[in-house]
Formats: structure tokens, sequence, C-alpha cells
């Protein structure tokens, strides 16, 4: 199987990482501005390594803002495409990326989190004990003050929270966003006002769903706090932290209180499981990456459901709909004499 990678910074070196870690015989190469590396062959045009290279496979983990020009110019590719999140910026056109990509063997967008293994047994308890969400709030942010990484903001990171509460509860009911606050600030080089942080109220279906979100927060953040009712009517408790204390570390516990005590239905636990060094900060990359090149190879049913591209479309409109309807306060000025942008390679703190 022939795979090209377009862009090659953090997020493409990532998908580079889990490819070469599934021990198979892949083609691989990139395209990106500038060449970076000499172990896989690179293409200085988009249309250069489609012709040349002729990939099964393309992967775009691209600047945020270069995603749209990049899949518009996928017309006519045959093969299956797998995109970093977010699918566009905010103010792309989104029919013309939808348009280009319809020829396509088949979409995934990457929300990387449902291949955690606690998400997974979440999801799987949910279905099989029929429970109706009542109420849900989750929070994810981390650091990315003078990231050197452009970025369209914190919807790029908020969209794993939208994601997660639809996904664990069966994505059949819609969530709808009924406010949105926002701070902006010079956190990133991409400008002076970028949105960095959002709170969301929200329903999906008929419960409340509070989300925060941040790009601008000093300790990496990643947890989701569920209610349900059973069957029966009795509340049931759901709580999972993701990436803590170390990315794909993940912890889940559904619970019940009954007579003064708590009593464990469901508990998953990843913290101390030990991971190879060529898999650090890419277990659940992993997995979806194993999942895409099955599914690309002989059309094998992924394991966890993709993110298909009407699905990604609709995420993206939920999106800019929070950048355009926000209620903004700020800049916070953290940088009012310029800034000298940090190059880091830590996958942590990146991360």
């Amino acid at each position: 199987m022939k795979i090209l990678i377009v862009g090659m910074g953090y997020a493409g070196s990532r998908f580079l990482t889990a490819f070469r870690s599934l021990d198979q015989s892949f083609g691989l190469a990139y395209h990106a501005r500038h060449r970076t590396r000499e172990d896989i062959p690179y293409f200085p045009t988009l249309e250069g390594a489609l012709a040349e290279h002729v990939p099964d496979l393309v992967v775009v983990a691209a600047t945020d803002s270069a995603h749209a020009d990049i899949l518009t110019r996928l017309h006519g590719y045959r093969g299956f495409v797998l995109a970093e999140k977010p699918l566009t910026s905010p103010h792309d056109d989104l029919d013309a990326v939808a348009k280009a990509l319809t020829g396509a063997r088949g979409f995934a967008l990457d929300l990387v989190e449902r291949y955690s293994e606690a998400t997974e047994a979440l999801r799987t308890y949910v279905h099989e004990h029929e429970l109706r969400l009542v109420r849900a709030h989750l929070t994810w942010g981390k650091d990315r003050i003078n990231d050197h990484r452009p970025t369209v903001g914190v919807t790029s990171e908020v969209i794993h929270s939208l994601d997660l509460v639809r996904y664990v509860t069966g994505g059949d009911e819609p969530l709808k966003v009924r406010d949105a606050l926002g701070v902006t600030s010079d956190f990133s080089v991409s400008g002076p006002e970028v949105l960095d942080s959002v709170a969301l109220t929200a329903t999906l279906g008929e419960a409340p769903v509070t989300v925060y979100s941040s790009f601008t927060n000093i300790v990496r953040q990643r947890t989701v706090d569920l209610a349900f009712r059973d069957r029966r009517g009795q509340l049931v408790y759901a709580g999972c932290v993701y990436d803590t204390p170390v990315w794909d570390a993940d912890h889940l516990r559904v619970w019940r209180r009954e007579g003064g005590q708590e009593h464990t239905l469901c508990e998953v636990d990843t913290r101390d499981v030990q991971v190879p060094d060529a898999q650090r900060a890419v277990v659940k990359l992993r997995r979806l990456a194993l999942d895409v090149v099955r599914h690309a190879a002989d059309g094998t049913p992924p394991k966890v459901p993709f993110a298909g591209l009407a699905e990604s479309v609709g995420t993206q409109r939920l999106l800019n709909d929070i950048e355009t309807a926000a209620r903004t306060t700020g800049p916070a000025r953290y940088f009012p004499q310029g800034r000298t942008p940090v190059t880091e390679v830590d996958w942590e703190r990146l991360g």
C-alpha cells in the first residue's frame, strides 16, 4: 500500500510514526512546502505526488488553514482520505470541499479519542444498558501559549468534547449549541485576537450539556463527566479522564450510588499500561491508522466507526457557528512587546 502524508510538521510526524509502528511494508512519501527529512521520498507539489506516487491513502496533516485548499485539490482522487481535524477553517467553502471529495473511496476525520479503550468501553456500556443522558459536562484544554504552530483557534480543541458526548451516547440525538462565551488573545502566532477559549451551553436531545475548552490552559486537562438514567429510572454516573498523566493514559469509571455508597459498574484504566517506545504518544492514533489501512486495502469495516465526510461537514458547520456566535472578551496580551516563538519537539507538551 502506498501512503502520502501531506504536511510533515507535528501532526504529519505523528502519523508517520503511527504507520511505521504497524510493521507493514508501506510505500510512504510526503508532500510539504519544504523538505524536512530524507528518510522517505519527498514531493514538492501535491499534484506531482498524486501522479508519481499514486497513493492508495492520502493523509492531510498540514496546518489548519491549509486543509480546505488541499482537500479541494484532491478533486478526482479515487483513494481513501484521512484528514486531521478540524476539517477546514471557519471561513472556508465547505460545500466545495465536500464536492471535491465525492469521488474518494472513503473519508475519515482524525477524532482520535474515539480510539481510547475508555471511550469504547463507555459507549458499549451505555448501549448495552440502554442509558439515557441526563446531564453532561466536558473540559478539554492544554497550553499552546507561544506555540510555533499556526492554528484556527480553540475550535480545533473543542471538537473533541463535541464529538465525544455525541459518540458515547450513540449519536442519534442532535447537539444544539445555545450560547457561547469566548476569550481572544495573542497566544498564537496566527494573530493578535485568536479565539483561545470558549464556554458553551448546549442540549443533546433533552439533556443539558456544558463544555469548556481552552488553548491557554496551563495544565493539560481532559475530563468527561456524565449522568445517565437507566431503564429502571435510576441514576448512573460516568467519569473519564484522558491523557493524564501522559498521553494515552486514560481512566474511566462508571458507578451507581446506593445506600450511601458508590458501586462501580465498569472501569477501564490504562494509566499503568507499558507502551513500547515506538508507540509512545501514538497508541490511539495507531489504532485509527490500522483501521484506515485495513479499510483502504480491502474494505474491512473499521473496529471504531469513522467520522465520515457527511458527519465531518456537519461538525465543521457547528464549529463555524460557535466561532461566529461567540460573545468574546479580550484580547489578552501575552506578548505586548512581540514574541520569539519556541519550536518544541516534546509531543507530551504539544499534545
